[in-house]
């Protein structure tokens, strides 16, 4: 591994590890360039992951202290963790699901396709589908995605054969056990899949993609890469021409370094992106660094999510096999005659035992909620993965009234819910219990909206310098040397899992960024 000198200004900083960072450091150290990557968490291994999931949850989640606000569910239900990503060496790659399907044409045209939605904020992309369409290839076939160049599916799972049969009685044709990063069989290095159920605790055997184990040790190699953990980026400085001339960050010891930068790579997760722009402020950019639109941390999107469990008379075993490997795609259309804009897919769940009534259920303690809990062996579950809509007033700000272990003001999460969302979630969880109900469960439980994994759209791509941060290459309007690498970029969420996007739009964005370095332009 490389070690670059804190006076270096010619080398890249990229701030975060997983889909974007830590896939843009691999695509820029194996072209020659000289990379920093900062990484606020440890660096753990396929050794070092706990399968137990309290140890793995306070292993690899970011707890730092986040307040929130607004009147979603997530405020009310989990009030000290509005969202859930990683604080690790390869982000949240590290305990994603794994699923990798690709956001639809139609998608990328929101404002298009959907016209003039009352109190949205929503905007077409500045890229078109066709452009996107061979990054999503290369992705595919980066990831080792199932059904995608001749990788078989994944096995069917008995939670995934009880969804099924549910589907096929509701007359669902687009079934299967999903696009998913995950070896079926040995590919790229990486062991196959044991469907041992443990995908959110970190991957044992290698077979989900991450970049812990992937796109970092290979950036390492090439001899060009200089990793940084346990480093947290507190401000991002320009010089009087306006161009990032250098990253603060606080080191593992607390102390605070400064690293020089011919320009920055942002791929910190959507809320810790949006926070660290804001508070890099200055009186070139009063409002924070690269937000003249006052665009910065707005537009914050999640997904819409859900829970419905069904109970049955039989074992159904739902933690064997891959957490999230099956999906109806169906509804994952455009149809205002159900009574919103957009689309959701129906996706397999299933929690471990601990987490469940945590995160999964509605119910405190009692008679009722003991007799859920009884029936662990006998539940299915199925989960929402739809397309919120984007509200200038639903944004990451900073809290100054409560400040983190550096002394900075923590970042504010805000949603109110769209009438938009609030009638998908309530089709969609009427549709997976009707699934449940036509194949005979005792009983369907309608689980909480859980805090949010999918983080979005808080420093989005823009044809127009004032509706987003970034143009069509997550390069910000405002700084020329300064790059949006994460799902912070995606214009508008969609009703597609967005790691796939994030590293199609990554390779993309490495591809630009070396040129434009080759020409002198940047």
């Amino acid at each position: 591994m490389a070690r670059i000198e804190f006076s270096d200004g010619n080398s890249v900083v990229i701030i975060g590890s997983g889909a974007g960072g830590g896939t843009l450091a691999h695509e820029l150290t194996r072209r020659g360039i000289k990379v920093v990557l900062l990484e606020a968490g440890k660096r753990q291994s396929r050794r070092t992951f706990s399968q137990i999931p309290g140890e793995a949850f306070l292993q690899l989640t970011w707890l730092d202290t986040r307040t929130q606000s607004g009147n979603w569910g997530v405020a009310r239900d989990f009030p000290t963790l509005p969202v859930w990503h990683c604080k690790t060496v390869g982000g949240t790659t590290v305990h994603w699901t794994a699923s990798a399907p690709r956001l639809q044409p139609w998608e990328l045209r929101a404002k298009t396709t959907y016209g003039q939605l009352g109190d949205t904020s929503l905007i077409d992309w500045p890229i078109s589908y066709r452009e996107l369409e061979k990054y999503y290839e290369a992705a595919e076939s980066r990831l080792g995605v199932t059904r995608r160049n001749g990788i078989p599916g994944l096995p069917a799972s008995n939670n995934f054969k009880v969804m099924y049969a549910g589907a096929k009685k509701l007359g669902y044709k687009q079934v299967h056990t999903g696009h998913m990063a995950i070896n079926p069989q040995p590919n790229d290095g990486r062991d196959s899949c044991i469907q041992q159920g443990f995908c959110v605790q970190g991957c044992k055997t290698g077979a989900k993609w991450s970049t812990l184990y992937t796109d970092i040790p290979r950036a390492e190699e090439t001899g060009n890469l200089d990793l940084r953990v346990e480093c947290t980026a507190t401000r991002i400085e320009h010089g009087a021409d306006g161009r990032i001339n250098a990253v603060i960050y606080r080191d593992g010891e607390g102390k605070e370094q400064r690293q020089k930068a011919r320009l920055v790579c942002v791929a910190g997760n959507a809320v810790e992106t949006a926070r660290l722009l804001l508070l890099s402020d200055s009186a070139r950019f009063p409002q924070g660094l690269a937000n003249s639109s006052g665009q910065v941390g707005r537009n914050y999107c999640h997904q819409i999510t859900g829970f419905v469990w069904g109970i049955f008379d039989k074992p159904v075993y739902s933690w064997r096999g891959a957490t999230l490997a099956g999906v109806v795609e169906d509804e994952a259309i455009n149809n205002p005659r159900r009574g919103f804009v957009g689309g959701y897919r129906i996706e397999l769940v299933t929690l471990d035992l601990p987490t469940l009534p945590l995160v999964g259920l509605p119910y405190g303690w009692g008679r009722d909620f003991a007799s859920i809990m009884e029936n662990y062996r006998n539940m299915a579950g199925l989960f929402i993965n739809g397309e919120d809509m984007p509200r200038s007033d639903n944004r990451i700000t900073l809290n100054s009234e409560v400040k983190d272990a550096f002394g900075l003001p923590v970042a504010n999460v805000h949603v109110d819910e769209h009438a938009n969302d609030q009638a998908m979630r309530k089709h969609a969880q009427g549709q997976m219990s009707r699934m449940y109900e036509a194949i005979g469960a005792r009983r369907v439980v309608t689980g909480p909206t859980p805090p949010a994994t999918h983080n979005l759209c808080t420093a989005r791509m823009s044809a127009d310098p004032r509706d987003g941060v970034s143009n069509a290459w997550g390069q910000a309007h405002d700084v020329k040397n300064l790059f949006i690498s994460d799902g912070s970029a995606l214009s508008t969420p969609g009703a597609a899992n967005p790691t796939l996007t994030i590293v199609a739009l990554t390779l993309r964005q490495a591809e630009y960024i070396s040129q434009q370095m080759a020409a002198g332009n940047i």
